[in-house]
């Protein structure tokens, strides 16, 4: 979000509590975070989970983590479960949109957000703050990909790489797991911004 449009903001929204959200931020935090959805469309995509944990220097706090299911949307059909695996059984204790991002925005705050794919996440969530908020996330992003990739051009310029997240965490020494959630995810992207950030990164080895 560009500078006028985080000043239009912070006037539009003086006296509501989530003014503060379009201060810079001062800290030294970022969030992990990682959606499951319907669909890879997304101006279409609806949410089905959301989950995000802290990362603080080199350490990923675990411990400060949330995974929020939401109530099963109209468009959760066969594909999207054969996807994730979430079945509309499981979504019965599901919190409403509101309650989830409110959530989310309490944990986030106005902090650098960071992912696999994260600006895919941000414009479904940007899709539902707007429509029940009026107003888009102004965090920060960063891509894990874009990090991985630009530490490998300085290393063999012009390669190709597998960006995959799977193939980025085999070469990272990181663990893979067989299955994925929203959680999972977010911590993977986590560990791989520590990784790129405070480590040294490994040989990259042929297949």
């Amino acid at each position: 979000m560009n500078i006028l449009r985080r000043w239009w903001y912070q006037n539009r929204l003086k006296n509501s509590p989530y003014q503060v959200l379009f201060d810079s931020y001062q800290g030294d935090e970022l969030v992990s975070l990682d959606c499951e959805t319907t669909s890879l469309d997304p101006h279409s995509a609806e949410l089905v989970t959301i989950a995000a944990t802290r990362i603080k220097a080199n350490r990923i706090l675990t411990s400060q983590s949330i995974h929020l299911t939401l109530r099963a949307p109209v468009s959760l059909d066969a594909d999207s479960i054969a996807i994730h695996r979430i079945r509309h059984q499981d979504l019965q204790e599901g919190l409403d949109e509101r309650q989830a991002l409110t959530v989310l925005l309490e944990f986030i705050g106005n902090r650098p957000l960071v992912g696999y794919h994260i600006r895919y996440d941000k414009t479904i969530l940007d899709r539902y703050f707007l429509r029940l908020f009026d107003f888009a996330l102004p965090n920060k992003m960063v891509e894990v990909s874009h990090l991985y990739h630009e530490r490998l051009e300085r290393l063999l310029p012009n390669a190709y790489y597998d960006l995959s997240l799977e193939a980025i965490s085999r070469h990272l020494d990181l663990p893979v797991t067989e299955r994925h959630d929203a959680l999972q995810d977010a911590i993977t992207a986590a560990l791989i911004y520590v990784r790129l950030k405070h480590g040294d990164i490994p040989t990259l080895r042929s297949a």
